[in-house]
C-alpha cells in the first residue's frame, strides 16, 4: 500500500512520537512468551497436587457430588472438576512460594487471579464490559446526532459494530479462558485494528477515490484471512501474533497522525483524533508493567483496559464533529480535505 503521508517535510514532526511508540511496542514484543506453560505449572508440587486432586475428587461418587454442588453459573461457563483442582492447587503453590520469600509465579501463562463467581479475571472482564458499554453509548449518541446522509455514517457504524464485537469477546475471554474464547479475543482485536485502517483510508482517500478504498478493503480482508488461517491451521504463535498486531497498529498510527498533521490548520477538532491514536497506542505500553495482581485482581492488563474507557468518548466526539463537517461541506459543495 502506498504511503498515506504527504511529502516528507510535512510529516517530519509526527515521526518522533510514532518512533518512540514503535520502539516501546517492539520492547513489548520481546517480553512475549508462550503461554503453554509457566514457572508455576512446571513445579512438581503443583503437578502432583493436581494429579492427586483429580484422582480423588473427579471420579465416581465424588465427581457426582462436585457436579451437584456446583453453582449453575459455574457449570454454564464450563468450569470442570479438573479446572477447580488446578485453581485450588495454584493457590497452594502460591502460598509455598510466598512462605519461602520467592516471587509469585505465573500459571499457564497468566498471573494467579482470585476468582469471583465465574469470572476468571474479574477486573479485566469488568473493564472490557465497561469499554463495550462506552462504545455502545457513544454509538447511540453518534446515530442520534449525525444524519444518515453524512458520507462516513455507514462506515463508522460498521466500525462500531466491529469494536462492540471485540469487547464482547474480550469480556467472555476474561470471564472464562478457553481455546475458543482466547482465539476469538485475539482475532477480534486484530479485526478492530484493520478496520481502523480501513476507516482512515475511507476518510483520507476514499471520499474522493472510492475505488481505492475498495481495493484497500479487499487487501485488508486478505490480510485478516491469512492471519487467522495461519494461527488456526498452522501454529498459534503468540510472538507472531504480537508482531503482526504491532505492525498493523503502526500503519494505523502513522496514517491517522499524518492526516491530523495535514489538517491541523483547517479542522479545529483535529487534535481529538491525534490525541486518541496516541493515547490508544501509548496506553498499550502499560502491558510492559507486568506485575502480580494487586489484591489478586488488578494486573497491568486490567489497568490497560480500564484506562481506555474514557478514550471512547473523545474518539466519538471527533467522529461526530468530522461527520457533521463532511455533511456540511458536501451540501456547500466544498472540497473535502
Amino acid at each position: 500500500m502506498a504511503s498515506p503521508c504527504p511529502p516528507p517535510p510535512r510529516c517530519t514532526s509526527v515521526r518522533l512520537p510514532a518512533l518512540a511508540v514503535s520502539v516501546a511496542l517492539l520492547l513489548l514484543l520481546t517480553a512475549v512468551t508462550t503461554v503453554e506453560s509457566s514457572q508455576g505449572d512446571k513445579e512438581p508440587v503443583y503437578r502432583e497436587c493436581v494429579e492427586q486432586c483429580v484422582r480423588i475428587n473427579c471420579t465416581g461418587v465424588r465427581l457426582k457430588g462436585f457436579e451437584s454442588a456446583q453453582p449453575p453459573y459455574m457449570a454454564l461457563t464450563g468450569w470442570t472438576c479438573r479446572d477447580d483442582c488446578r485453581y485450588q492447587c495454584m493457590w497452594t503453590t502460591v502460598g509455598l512460594y510466598e512462605a519461602g520469600g520467592y516471587r509469585v509465579p505465573q500459571f499457564h501463562g497468566k498471573w494467579p487471579f482470585a476468582r469471583f463467581l465465574c469470572f476468571e479475571e474479574p477486573a479485566s472482564a469488568v473493564a472490557s464490559l465497561l469499554n463495550g458499554l462506552a462504545c455502545l453509548l457513544m454509538l447511540l449518541r453518534y446515530r442520534s446526532t449525525v444524519p444518515r446522509q453524512s458520507p462516513m455514517y455507514h462506515t463508522i457504524n460498521a466500525f462500531s459494530l466491529v469494536s462492540l464485537n471485540a469487547w464482547l469477546w474480550s469480556t467472555i475471554f476474561h470471564t472464562r479462558d478457553t481455546y475458543l474464547t482466547e482465539k476469538m479475543d485475539y482475532f477480534c482485536a486484530t479485526a478492530v485494528i484493520l478496520y481502523s485502517i480501513y476507516l482512515c483510508c475511507v476518510r483520507t482517500l476514499g471520499l474522493k477515490r472510492p475505488g481505492l478504498s475498495i481495493i484497500v478493503g479487499v487487501l485488508l480482508i486478505l490480510v485478516f484471512t491469512s492471519h487467522i488461517s495461519y494461527l488456526t491451521f498452522v501454529s498459534f504463535d503468540y510472538g507472531y501474533n504480537m508482531l503482526a498486531n504491532v505492525s498493523i497498529g503502526m500503519v494505523n498510527l502513522l496514517w491517522w497522525l499524518c492526516w491530523c498533521w495535514q489538517n491541523r490548520r483547517t479542522l479545529p477538532y483535529w487534535w481529538k483524533c491525534g490525541l486518541v491514536v496516541l493515547l490508544l497506542h501509548g496506553l498499550a505500553l502499560l502491558e510492559l508493567l507486568d506485575f502480580p495482581p494487586l489484591l489478586w485482581v488488578f494486573d497491568a492488563h486490567a489497568v490497560w483496559h480500564l484506562s481506555t474507557i474514557p478514550v471512547h468518548f473523545l474518539f466519538y466526539s471527533f467522529l461526530i464533529d468530522d461527520s457533521l463537517y463532511l455533511l456540511n461541506t458536501e451540501k456547500l459543495g466544498v472540497k473535502v480535505e
